[in-house]
């Protein structure tokens, strides 16, 4: 019950329902239909006996009009109604005895009973049949009227829950990156309220977003000339260790805004990579070039194919990749390598200590920079993402190296 969604529930309970009212009304039109025809033939069967065995058929006027009384009947011209009879009447039953028949007939309106004797006939109205049917007419109305306001408490109840299905399909829009989606159901009952909490929220997290965007853009561009200067001083430093400490360090820190751009870039909900036909080899070069580490330190065995992606994308991811098994591997090698679909990045070194996944969020935590990952897989992997790309951590114990795999779907 807990995974049916609240439409399909109130669908499958008022089908429910609505098919059980039928096949009650269905029971009680039949039943009834049943029942009453003992009814009937115990009622219509004495009347009838009455006339057939009376000895007397010349009874006073007082005796006959006690006599229609006592069974709510009144004796009609059989010419006035026998054409109705004909054309839509029905006939219940009838009975024969050695002083003559009877039949009763059933018209939408009454019954009538036509009594038949040595010549002499008569027809006769039942007015307490009039009564009884349109007791039923009335139970059968009652019935009707309310399966019609069953029906159209069930339209309402759709009517009204359609606002929440509409709601769900702009979360789920929201929930996929579209931050430009406005709520338009701005009614006063629950369903609003919670639309009108939904879209206040949505603009307070563009206001958020925007504000953050600012603050990265202003915060780089301010950080970037005083780290062009100082790494301009330090050239000019003679002592030749301090000028490497700290020529390492500006470089490290121009290292730190560029990774920040990329993940501003990367991560907005509306960013689209450019796919364009390339090559591996052609990845491959760019990866070197944006990679600025001397040969020593990585080799690539690689087999070219072509490919239909991202190319300064997935250069970054694998320039990533490759700057952090330089940086923290035991050796300070990396080594590049193309098995069919895959691109794999190995380096010596332990194993990773936590899951995967807590190595692909960006950083904060100290735990994490100890290890030395900070924003670099955060960046490889919303650039994997982005292509359609799977990228995953497995350890190769024999070898003993940590081998990160990048695997296209082409």
């Amino acid at each position: 019950m807990k995974n049916i969604s609240v439409t399909t529930f109130i669908h499958t309970l008022f089908l429910l329902v609505f098919s059980v009212l039928m096949v009650a009304f269905y029971f009680f039109h039949g039943a009834t239909e049943e029942d009453r025809k003992p009814q009937k033939v115990s009622r219509y069967k004495p009347i009838s006996d009455s006339f057939l065995f009376r000895e007397d058929l010349n009874m006073t006027e007082w005796k006959l009009q006690q006599f229609y009384n006592d069974y709510r009947i009144e004796p009609i011209s059989t010419e006035s109604i026998l054409p109705k009879i004909q054309k839509i009447g029905e006939t219940i039953f009838e009975g024969q005895t050695i002083y003559g028949r009877f039949r009763v007939f059933k018209t939408p309106e009454h019954h009538y009973i036509y009594v038949q004797r040595l010549g002499y006939t008569q027809m006769f109205v039942d007015n307490q049949s009039s009564y009884y049917d349109g007791i039923y007419q009335l139970v059968v109305g009652i019935g009707s009227a309310m399966l019609l306001l069953f029906l159209l408490i069930y339209f309402m109840i759709l009517k009204k829950l359609y606002p929440l299905k509409r709601l769900h399909k702009q979360i789920e829009q929201f929930g996929e990156g579209d931050l430009d989606i406005k709520i338009d159901n701005q009614g006063a009952d629950e369903i609003g309220k919670i639309a009108q909490s939904f879209d206040k929220a949505i603009r307070h997290i563009r206001q958020l977003i925007s504000s953050k965007n600012l603050f990265m853009r202003n915060i780089m561009h301010e950080l970037k000339t005083p780290i062009t200067k100082g790494r301009i001083i330090a050239e000019t430093i003679d002592e030749p260790m301090a000028k490497k400490i700290l020529i390492r360090a500006f470089e490290r820190m121009n290292e730190l805004i560029n990774d920040l751009a990329d993940v501003e870039r990367i991560t907005m909900y509306n960013f689209e990579p450019n796919i364009e036909p390339t090559t591996l080899n052609d990845v491959m070069e760019r990866t070197e070039k944006v990679l600025m580490a001397d040969k020593e330190h990585y080799a690539i065995n690689i087999i070219d194919r072509p490919l239909s992606t991202d190319k300064k994308l997935l250069a970054l991811s694998l320039k990533n990749l490759m700057d952090n098994g330089i940086k923290y591997g035991k050796n300070k090698q990396v080594f590049v390598v193309s098995i069919g679909n895959r691109i794999e990045v190995r380096s010596k070194g332990e194993p990773l200590k936590e899951e995967f996944s807590f190595y692909t969020e960006p950083f904060s935590q100290d735990e994490k920079r100890s290890h030395g990952f900070g924003l670099g897989l955060y960046i490889v992997n919303n650039i994997v993402e982005k292509l359609g790309y799977i990228f995953r951590y497995r350890y190769d114990r024999k070898a003993g190296e940590n081998v990160f795999e990048i695997v296209m779907n082409d």
